[in-house]
């Protein structure tokens, strides 16, 4: 039966130009899709909204007070301060924690005929469509409230204008740091330096924080509103305070800042759409590679990294060589990496060196301060950095994506599946946590510590593999197919936290038997630390991978489908 062919579509119509707002309505239905069925998603989703909007309402509070104490001497403090720390996290959370929502993944639009403003103005605007950034407008909204208390209407309305280009310019911020750092990581010439730079800057947002809660008790208020008028000229106090300014009487400055500000933000798009363009095309070529040094055997035996030549060539040891090579030059998993190499030397240093108190800094000085640790609060801190590693394998699988397919299809058992992920992981996590034993060690003034330091760092680390690799089995999610590391699917960021958070948890409760015996054991236990967590470690992981080896013989299918990104 033939079918009737219509000729009344003329070929010569214009076609209608691409907006921003065919992104946002793309974005909206590619959302709605991936919540279509998952009945997970959607719930965590909600939570995700209702856990915004409580931030949002105290934020909205803590911006307001000084409106709503009718007292205006802190308010460039509290505008400053609090909307650079805004700015701050922005920039620097998505690169260690929540990861950037890439619903609309740049490298699909490649093949298509737009231009390059338009492609970034229409992602803009659809990264504006989440709930971080209704829950920042919600809460930079108290400093509406009081510009407006303090100078009227018109103080008020020059504070609305600011606090949406700060909003603006937050989204900017993350968006450009976090392309231009996947850029990186895909280079092969400036990777590692860039890598190490900025996971180093992030990772600075928790020693900033101990330092930052411990100056609080003793700050002078005069020498801090100082300061913070300095941080309001800079990009990340300068929207916030416009309206302050206005408000006591200083109507001049609030052009300028907002200039500042337009200018900062015109620079990030800018840096943006450098970035945006590479990750569209894709990883870039760096010429003919080199040929491989050293490399001997056939072509099974070339296929083993160097860190992983010892393994067998059986099945167990094709699985180590793979997952090392994975770590090693998979952007994402590298990613992981450096930040737990960052974070597992600040982490303890700032614990036992400073004892959690600057006043301690201040009066007895850093000899002092490591002095008073003890090996109960030695093996806590390593406990810390033992549960921070392990916690990456948490979502081990979604790293896989829809090439689990394989080992699914080649009946893998699970038991030699997990303890090949572990060894592969543990091949560069655990000369990771030797080092920081001996850097620990080493600033405490206490060589003899290293036993108890390593050995602390290897039975939490130990206990943590096996906490992770049953929830990595039990509550995998998939993963956005982006070459940016940092890209998470709509609500797939509060998962991540809510996953990090239960597996801390957990990995810590496993440990706590080392920090009863260092207790109990007194110095005892600097001689008993090392072969004792050594065995306990070891006991965990191998315990873990055996009772989450069944789960995974069981979940195969379900696991393969729950980490396929859906298109």
């Amino acid at each position: 039966m033939a079918l009737p062919v219509s000729t009344g579509a003329n070929p010569a119509a214009p076609v209608r130009p691409v907006s921003a707002r065919h992104f946002v309505r793309l974005k909206l239905r590619v959302m709605g899709n991936n919540f279509r069925g998952q009945g997970w998603r959607i719930a965590l989703f909600i939570g995700g909204a209702l856990l915004g909007l409580w931030f949002a309402a105290s934020g909205f509070f803590l911006f307001a007070a000084p409106g709503l104490a009718d007292d205006g001497r802190y308010a460039v403090l509290v505008a400053a301060a609090g909307g650079g720390l805004l700015v701050l996290g922005w920039l620097l959370l998505p690169l260690v924690f929540f990861g950037v929502d890439e619903t609309l993944d740049p490298a699909r639009f490649a093949l298509l005929p737009l231009p390059r403003r338009t492609l970034v103005t229409g992602l803009f605007v659809a990264a504006l469509v989440s709930v971080p950034v209704l829950a920042v407008l919600i809460a930079t909204l108290g400093l509406v409230l009081t510009a407006w208390s303090l100078g009227g209407w018109s103080a008020g309305l020059v504070a609305v204008v600011g606090v949406l280009a700060g909003l603006l310019l937050c989204v900017a911020a993350s968006r450009a740091v976090t392309s231009a750092f996947a850029t990186m990581l895909r280079s092969r010439r400036v990777r590692d330096l860039a890598a190490v730079l900025l996971a180093v800057t992030a990772a600075l947002i928790g020693p900033l924080q101990v330092f930052g809660l411990a100056a609080l008790r003793q700050a002078d208020w005069n020498r801090l509103a100082g300061a913070a008028t300095v941080i309001g000229w800079t990009p990340f106090g300068a929207p916030w305070t416009a309206g302050i300014d206005v408000a006591q009487g200083r109507v001049w400055a609030a052009p300028v800042k907002l200039l500042i500000t337009v200018m900062a933000l015109g620079a990030l798009l800018a840096w943006w759409s450098r970035s945006l363009e590479s990750a569209m095309v894709g990883a870039t070529s760096g010429g003919k590679a080199p040929a491989r040094r050293g490399a001997t055997g056939g072509a099974v035996a070339q296929l083993f990294p160097r860190v992983a030549g010892w393994a067998g060539r059986d099945r167990f040891g094709a699985l180590v060589a793979r997952e090392a090579r994975y770590w090693w030059r998979d952007a994402r998993r590298r990613a992981n990496l450096i930040t737990i190499a960052v974070v597992g030397i600040f982490v303890p240093v700032f614990i036992n060196v400073t004892g959690g108190d600057f006043a301690a800094m201040e009066s007895g000085g850093l000899t002092a301060a490591a002095g008073d640790s003890s090996p109960v609060v030695v093996t806590i801190s390593m406990v810390l950095v033992g549960v921070l590693a392990a916690a990456t394998l948490a979502n081990q699988f979604g790293f896989d994506g829809s090439a689990y397919a394989a080992n699914v299809v080649a009946g893998v058992p699970g038991r030699v599946e997990l303890r090949a992920r572990m060894t592969a992981f543990s091949l560069y996590v655990l000369p990771m946590l030797a080092f920081v034993a001996v850097v620990l060690s080493v600033l405490l003034g206490r060589p003899g510590w290293i036993g108890l330091t390593f050995g602390g760092l290897v039975a939490t680390y130990g206990a943590g593999l096996a906490v992770n690799s049953l929830v990595s089995v039990l509550g995998a999610y998939s993963l956005p197919e982006t070459s940016n590391p940092f890209a998470m699917n709509s609500g797939a960021g509060l998962t991540k936290g809510l996953l990090t958070l239960l597996t801390m948890i957990a990995s810590a409760v496993a440990a706590v038997p080392m920090v009863v015996a260092a207790a109990l054991l007194g110095d005892a236990w600097l001689w008993l630390a090392l072969p004792v967590g050594a065995a306990y470690g070891l006991g965990a992981a191998l315990l873990g991978a055996y009772l989450a080896g069944d789960v995974l013989d069981r979940r195969q299918p379900e696991l393969l489908a729950t980490v396929t990104p859906r298109r």
